[in-house]
């Protein structure tokens, strides 16, 4: 029997870039088995793997978009397809994080305005500037620099499941659960190399700027809200991403 166990471990581990993926983004994947979602604090170590797949999909438009169109415009269809291509998850976790951590005035009501789906002042300025942020960056810098931002912002929130409790029992977040400390460290260790393949030394600059960002991100929501949901990661997501691009846009040419 524990042989068996033994050799079905790395098929089982297969299992984690389509359950990453269909956590992760809306493409259009074949229905997974349920013992792939059974543990899906262990798929986190994908997450890069999925910013990978989406920076392949998007150079592809970017390269093609780039033949005939000036570059504002192709950054332009890109964030398109990068907002189409994640369900807008990500983008819907900042307008809620933004709205509950500066809308309530104790823990209770944050996290209700956090789960509400109508969208404040503070959710909708978030937004505008989110998305006009990394409409510039990407404007600004080549496909090597977008990629890595995409890969560095996903392995951003396997950290922050380990080191924060949930905040409510229920949601997403708590349905995968809390990740083991290897998984977050081979994801951290992906998006480090990834960094450096995609984008050299300003890369591993942008993996330290995307972290203390994130570690920000992580203080505020433990002092607001005592622990992480799914809008805090997605929150962490975005703005990360934006610090890996502006960050890149100053590094390189």
């Amino acid at each position: 029997m524990a042989r068996q166990q033994t050799d079905t471990a790395p098929m089982r581990h297969l299992w984690d870039i389509p359950t990453a993926l269909v956590l992760l983004t809306r493409l259009p994947l074949p229905r997974l088995p349920d013992h792939a979602f059974a543990n899906g604090a262990r798929a986190v170590w994908a997450y890069p793997l999925v910013g990978l797949v989406l920076g392949a999909i998007a150079s592809v438009i970017a390269w093609s978009a780039a033949l005939i169109l000036p570059p504002m415009i192709v950054a332009g269809l890109v964030l398109t397809a990068l907002v189409l291509l994640s369900g807008a998850m990500h983008e819907d976790g900042l307008a809620d994080t933004v709205d509950g951590l500066w809308g309530g005035h104790d823990i209770a009501r944050r996290l209700d305005i956090m789960k509400d789906s109508r969208i404040g002042a503070y959710g909708v300025l978030a937004l505008i500037l989110a998305m006009g942020l990394r409409w510039l960056g990407l404007a600004g810098i080549g496909l090597g620099g977008m990629v890595a931002a995409l890969v560095i912002s996903r392995a951003m929130m396997p950290p922050l499941m380990l080191a924060l409790p949930h905040a409510r029992d229920s949601g997403l977040a708590h349905s995968v659960g809390r990740p083991a400390t290897g998984p977050v460290l081979i994801a951290v260790l992906i998006a480090a190399f990834g960094a450096i393949i995609l984008a050299g030394g300003p890369g591993l600059v942008a993996l330290c700027v995307a972290g203390g960002v994130a570690t920000g991100i992580g203080a505020l929501a433990r002092a607001r809200i005592g622990g992480h949901t799914g809008d805090i990661l997605g929150a962490t997501q975005i703005t990360t991403e934006i610090a890996v691009l502006l960050t890149l846009t100053a590094f390189l040419p």
